[in-house]
């Protein structure tokens, strides 16, 4: 119903359905509008109190000292720990208790990472949460192509869904691995997409050093050597081979972000019974020892690098051996890994629109709703995967792309938390209408029905004969139809010439400087 053709039973019906024409084609109309990152005006959700927080803390440090942490095949950085006062025993680093603590005050408790349009810029920490797709999935699947190997035009168009969808704030990185492209070629591509076909904040690639390197560099181009020498402009994931190592690979991303005051996530991948231990608090401790050491480390490399206390977790199936999302255990150690992030003062990432399922259907619509709430209350800064993310982070999916990204809308409802300001109790509301009466057409309604209630740009709320006279879409019907339309509707951001221009030819010079790997 038009909400505002039953304000009087004697207005013309010329002028209702006028305002109505003039809503429809103002809900259809093509935006480019995006919602700034979420300030939470809620509470986080405390699981643990401060004597489990203590014990948990102790027991970390513990780990790190006793049983310590393996640099491998990284000379450089045992050199680095040695010199920090740490026990190095081959490539084994034993931290004296209170040596990471003290290493660690340095990072920031928040910082902005800078988009090619400021208006897209982000605030990671604090009250804040900055939302960001999917990473890493070497297949893609739509409803209708079904499941494949992703390319470089996937890439480009989970580019595009992220520049049009409203509720994200970030543009991501791997948000699909295109194996079209040669692999030691493909960060060049992937980097080049963030860059030109959006203008949100994007994260730099991290699977070999020299790929970190171009995308300082790529960066440089893009927003001036200066520019970036004084201000971050990406965000990168660095990973560490749980349990308690940390390869060379990554650390030497680690190394060149830091070097540059370019931002890391120092994030342990938690599958729990596999990679940790089945319980909550001895996973809680383990992912505290990997961050505790790895946060360090980069302020070894250099102190006051922005840096992002990590948490990927999962538990595992005893029976098969897969990955599960959305439990309860995953649950409590999301609620504590923020509870020890913040006593650090550091930004948390964690969560996402995570799911075990092999199609967009109920159980993936259950555990992702599970892992996004979880998220949210939990007080996380950066949510990497937050729409998009398939069958255990092995898919990239186009329709739940959009459907994860129509449901962060409600994620920025939620954190507004309940207005309580003279608008908010709606008194002149309850005096107008009084016994008996309803509110569709009282006046506060009128003012604030546009904003009053989030509502799904997806989901169906026709009656049931619309519905099935349209076709009985389910909402993967929906979804896939909304991927064309905004693909469709897409317009790429303006970029100047010449940049663009010194873009391409970075990328065409660094392609042409090596033969082609798959390997």
């Amino acid at each position: 119903m038009d909400i505002t053709s039953v304000d009087s039973a004697h207005a013309p019906r010329r002028a209702r359905g006028g305002g109505g024409s003039a809503r429809r084609a103002e809900r259809t109309a093509v935006s480019l509008d995006s919602a700034r990152f979420i300030q939470r005006n809620i509470p986080n959700f405390d699981i643990l109190n401060d004597e489990a927080l203590a014990i948990i803390e102790w027991n970390a440090e513990t780990v790190l000292e006793e049983i310590g942490v393996n640099f491998v095949e990284n000379p450089a950085a045992l050199a680095l720990w040695r010199a920090a006062g740490a026990d190095v025993q081959g490539e084994r680093v034993h931290l004296p208790r209170g040596l990471a603590r003290k290493l660690c005050a340095t990072a920031p408790g928040s910082f902005t990472q800078h988009a090619r349009n400021p208006a897209r810029n982000v605030e990671i920490g604090g009250r804040n949460l900055v939302l960001a797709p999917v990473y890493g999935p070497p297949f893609v699947r739509d409803l209708e192509g079904g499941r494949r190997y992703a390319t470089i035009a996937d890439f480009q168009n989970f580019v595009k869904l992220g520049y049009m969808s409203k509720w994200l704030h970030h543009s991501g990185g791997t948000v699909c691995e295109p194996t079209d492209v040669p692999v030691n070629k493909r960060h060049l591509d992937m980097l080049h997409a963030h860059m030109v076909l959006s203008d949100k904040p994007y994260m730099g690639s991290v699977t070999e050093p020299s790929r970190a390197e171009d995308s300082v560099q790529m960066s440089k181009v893009l927003f001036g050597a200066d520019f970036v020498d004084r201000n971050t402009v990406m965000t990168s994931l660095i990973n560490i081979n749980s349990p308690l190592t940390f390869d060379s690979i990554m650390m030497g991303a680690l190394e060149v972000y830091a070097r540059a005051n370019q931002a890391v996530i120092i994030s342990p991948f938690i599958v729990g019974g596999a990679m940790a231990p089945v319980t909550v608090a001895g996973t809680l401790t383990q992912v505290l020892a990997e961050v505790l050491a790895g946060v360090a480390y980069s302020q070894l490399i250099q102190p006051g690098a922005p840096v992002i206390f990590g948490a990927f977790v999962t538990s595992i199936d005893m029976n098969s051996g897969a990955p599960t999302f959305g439990t309860p255990e995953a649950a409590h150690i999301t609620y504590g890994a923020g509870q020890l992030a913040r006593r650090m003062g550091l930004p948390y990432r964690s969560g996402g629109a995570f799911c075990g399922s092999k199609l967009p259907d109920a159980q993936a619509a259950y555990e992702t709703a599970n892992s996004l709430n979880t998220a949210l209350l939990a007080g996380v800064n950066f949510m990497l995967h937050a729409c998009g993310w398939l069958e255990g982070g092995l898919v990239s999916s186009y329709e739940k792309y959009v459907m994860d990204a129509d449901q962060l809308g409600a994620l920025h409802h939620l954190a507004q938390g309940v207005m309580i300001d003279t608008n908010g109790q709606a008194m002149e509301a309850l005096r107008e209408v009084g016994p008996g009466g309803h509110f569709l057409g009282c006046a506060h309604t009128q003012a604030n029905f546009k904003s009053a209630f989030w509502r799904s740009d997806l989901f169906d709320y026709k009656p049931f004969e619309t519905w099935a006279e349209e076709g009985a879409r389910d909402t993967q019907s929906l979804a896939a139809v909304r991927v064309r339309k905004q693909l469709g509707d897409y317009q790429q951001p303006a970029l100047d010439d010449g940049v663009r221009e010194a873009l391409d030819d970075y990328v065409a010079r660094k392609k042409a400087s090596v033969p082609d790997a798959f390997i």
